[in-house]
């Protein structure tokens, strides 16, 4: 048919495929080749205990094989029972869609807004003795609404910052100097300055910042550079921990702390996989990127919101840290903290006792592209002039400005696209230009002062390392319950108006080590993006790894060391620079 002589070709290999015993014959010969060869390499000769281990290495994989096909199936099940569910219940939704469903099912959240708002009200309308002026009293009413708001998390939160200006404009909360005398703005004059305050180089900074991590993310480069890593480890398990909990907190510098334990958790799926939720390695291992992501968040200015926060606060005190001084602060605290968790990780879990060996993970051995080495070159540029930006500040103004050159460097040349700047954390954004006019409004109004008056009061006579230890224990206790960022964005403020009024005045101290605290807080499955992270993640039974136990049992402790490593040895480092 074909006019072709096939059977010339084909029937030699069917001949090889029927002789059974023939191909025995050469596995057997190429099996014991691996044998000997192996014995010469690991054991000096030894084939029998050659041959011993390589039969273990072979159940091991089978073991691990199985387990990973049975899992994979199960999750597989789960996505398509959890499908059809979840479209039945968009259909009921659809025919029940009416008022007394929607408050049933956002009870919480409408009960927490009825209660703000009645707070916001008492606030407006009861006279309260510590404020002399009314924008000092409608400002502590906006200031408790927002906060009660965010700490509910009743609305999303970049939600409930863009209610910031509208409220800050209508209750005339802001003020100027006329001669001699302090005049609420009307709210022509308000808005303005409120939209003025929304944007500034933090705004740029986290653009810039956002950029970077993208493009590290986008073309696998914080995928090869970690993977790098912990290829070279080896099998132990108490090394492979130490090595995640060390790379997550590194990746944290560069992409922030809300991206790196996405890309630590899937970096070491295979391992999970291995092992059933609630397995001493596994819940280590989750625990442990966790911890070590909320510690990578005190690491560099671009790590985590909080910090931007910071140097905002820094910014108006008039001296803002260069990045050399931030990592000269951060980095040794962040690898002691990191060293210690590791340590409880081991006491509490004891993985090495359940595994002996844990399966490498295998490296990359791609060649760098040209793409990729143009965005390191970048990234690296960026970073250094930042570091530099004491030294450039006659030509560049602020750090901010530098910004500008990743976005350019990136967007302008298609290394990154429309896509990718879509996919930029704006409520992060958002939320950051919420507490910048929160912020101003604070500030201008005069209620800043007032508070920071009364804690004046409280803690004067107490010298700078006592005041230290007791704005650290509050944003601990705080940001364990609420979110790191916006315990920041409301208790930043009053540490740098407190620190500014003491007689020996550090506010740039406080300020910073009160965001490093921020980071610190870790006790609790809501206390930061990687715990939540954490908590959420999930083998292929529908099992999370780690529980709220598992966070009382380590994270609480790993925040006591967290405030211990930044009130002795981050004070004396910020101390000797000057801080």
């Amino acid at each position: 048919m074909t006019n072709t002589e096939l059977s010339g070709r084909l029937m030699p290999t069917v001949s090889d495929m029927l002789a059974k015993e023939q191909r025995k014959g050469a596995l057997e010969g190429l099996k014991n080749s691996v044998v000997h060869e192996y014995a010469l390499i690991a054991h000096s000769g030894g084939e029998r205990e050659a041959e011993q281990e390589l039969g273990r290495h072979r159940r091991d994989q089978l073991t691990f094989e199985r387990n990973t096909v049975w899992r994979e199936m199960v999750a597989m099940q789960r996505r398509g029972t959890n499908v059809v569910i979840g479209g039945d219940r968009q259909k009921l939704g659809a025919k029940e869609l009416d008022l007394t469903s929607v408050v049933k099912r956002n009870k919480k959240q409408i009960t927490a807004v009825l209660v703000s708002l009645t707070v916001f009200a008492v606030l407006l309308n009861i006279k309260i003795p510590i404020f002399k002026k009314p924008q000092e009293q409608n400002c502590a009413a906006l200031l408790a609404f927002v906060s009660l708001l965010w700490c509910t998390e009743a609305l999303p939160l970049y939600i409930t910052s863009t209610l910031i200006p509208l409220l800050a404009v209508t209750l005339r909360v802001l003020t100027k100097q006329q001669d001699g005398h302090t005049v609420r703005l009307t709210p022509q004059e308000a808005a303005p300055q409120v939209f003025h305050a929304m944007f500034s180089q933090v705004i740029m900074l986290l653009l810039g910042g956002f950029a970077i991590a993208g493009a590290l993310s986008k073309h696998f480069i914080a995928k090869s550079m970690a993977t790098a890593i912990l290829s070279r480890v080896g099998r132990q398990p108490h090394w492979v921990l130490l090595a995640n909990m060390l790379v997550a907190t590194f990746l944290s510098m560069f992409i922030s702390n809300v991206a790196a334990p996405v890309l630590c958790f899937g970096l070491v799926q295979p391992i999970l996989r291995t092992y059933a939720a609630g397995h001493p390695v596994s819940a280590s291992l989750v625990m442990g990127i966790a911890l070590a992501s909320n510690v990578g968040g005190m690491t560099s200015p671009i790590s985590s919101p909080q910090n931007i926060f910071a140097i905002e606060r820094m910014v108006l005190i008039g001296s803002t840290p260069s990045w050399l001084q931030w990592f000269a602060i951060a980095l040794p605290i962040g690898i002691l903290v990191d060293i210690l968790c590791w340590g409880l990780l081991l006491v509490v879990y004891r993985p090495g006792q359940e595994v002996q060996e844990i399966r490498p993970l295998k490296p990359n051995k791609d060649p760098w592209t040209a793409t990729q080495l143009y965005v390191m070159f970048i990234s690296v540029a960026t970073v250094g002039l930042w570091c530099a930006n004491t030294k450039l500040e006659t030509y560049t103004g602020e750090m901010g400005t530098l910004a500008i050159l990743p976005l350019v460097a990136f967007f302008g040349t298609g290394v990154l696209g429309k896509d990718d700047w879509n996919g930029f954390l704006w409520d992060v954004v958002m939320l950051a230009m919420g507490g910048l006019a929160l912020g101003e409004c604070v500030k201008t109004s005069g209620l800043l002062s007032t508070i920071a008056g009364e804690i004046g009061n409280f803690v004067g006579g107490l010298g700078l390392w006592p005041v230290l230890m007791i704005f650290c224990a509050l944003v601990l206790v705080c940001t364990t319950f609420i979110s790191h960022t916006v315990g920041a964005m409301i208790i930043l403020p009053i540490v740098q108006s407190v620190g500014e009024d003491m007689a020996d005045p550090h506010p740039k101290l406080l300020v910073m080590g009160a965001a490093l605290m921020c980071s610190g807080a870790m006790g609790l499955p809501v206390s930061g993006f990687p715990n939540m992270n954490a908590i959420a993640l999930e083998d292929g039974t529908g099992s999370t790894y780690v529980t709220t136990k598992d966070f009382l049992k380590v994270g609480l402790l790993g925040s006591v060391f967290a405030f211990g490593v930044i009130n002795t040895l981050g004070y004396f480092i910020m101390l000797a620079l000057g801080f």
